[in-house]
């Protein structure tokens, strides 16, 4: 009976002495507790702890990559879209992680999505499929503020999706193609508006230079040979013209 007692001793002590020793990786922190007081944080390494009266919580320092699920938002123009994000977030102070909040992640991911919703409720949808990087950046520095008592670090904030039902999606179609149309009206429009102000030009610059309207006339008898081979054209001077026409009046 001894025997079995010394047994159950023996092993009761290893299990003290191999629960007292902690062995924390390079990305690893220890947050120790002393009689239920925060003692120090400690690691990496071999981290030694008194079994009963210390007791050590293990904190990870690595970025954490978290999904936001799904959000229903209500743009600023009043429609209605489904929205889902990713947060890019670490902890940099363990201590407060630990004891300032319960559940450091449920909390962060129950933050980023109110967050979420505020931001995005007070833009248009424009906005929100045009200039997600802007809108990234407000949410991410919101974030950051408001995790900083955690002792979290948010790094960065990238909306993934925004998901459109399928009347706006047509709807948005239409908007594009009568876009579109007015564009090329436009264009259209100036490219008219360009071409009588060249046409005005021509015509001043003609009016104002009589040899360049012989210039033109002679440049309009040489396209008129070449594209008609059998026409006989016998170039008449205006001025000639002018003379015969007075001559025929008086």
């Amino acid at each position: 009976m001894s025997l079995y007692v010394t047994a159950i001793l023996i092993g009761f002590v290893a299990l003290l002495l191999f629960s007292a020793f902690n062995i924390l990786k390079e990305y690893e922190r220890g947050v120790i507790f002393f009689l239920g007081r925060f003692q120090e944080v400690k690691g990496p390494g071999l981290i030694i702890v008194i079994p009963g009266l210390q007791k050590i919580v293990k904190v990870d320092l690595r970025v954490i990559v978290l999904d936001v699920p799904t959000q229903d938002v209500i743009s600023r123009d009043n429609v209605s879209v489904k929205v889902n994000a990713v947060i890019y977030f670490r902890i940099v102070d363990p201590e407060r992680a630990i004891i300032q909040v319960a559940n450091v992640f449920e909390a962060t991911s129950q933050l980023a999505q109110t967050t979420l919703r505020s931001v995005l409720g007070q833009h248009e949808l424009d906005d929100m499929l045009a200039e997600r990087d802007k809108l990234n950046a407000a949410i991410q520095e919101i974030l950051d503020a408001r995790t900083d008592h955690w002792g979290i670090k948010v790094a960065n904030v990238e909306i993934k999706h925004v998901d459109l039902d399928e009347s706006m999606i047509r709807a948005i179609a239409r908007q594009a193609e009568a876009e579109r149309a007015r564009r090329a009206k436009v264009i259209h429009a100036d490219g008219e508006l360009q071409a009588s102000q060249r046409l005005v030009d021509a015509a001043r610059t003609l009016a104002e230079v009589p040899q360049a309207i012989q210039l033109r006339y002679m440049q309009t008898l040489t396209e008129i040979v070449n594209e008609n081979s059998n026409l006989i054209v016998f170039p008449l001077p205006l001025d000639t013209l002018g003379a015969l026409m007075e001559k025929v009046k008086s």
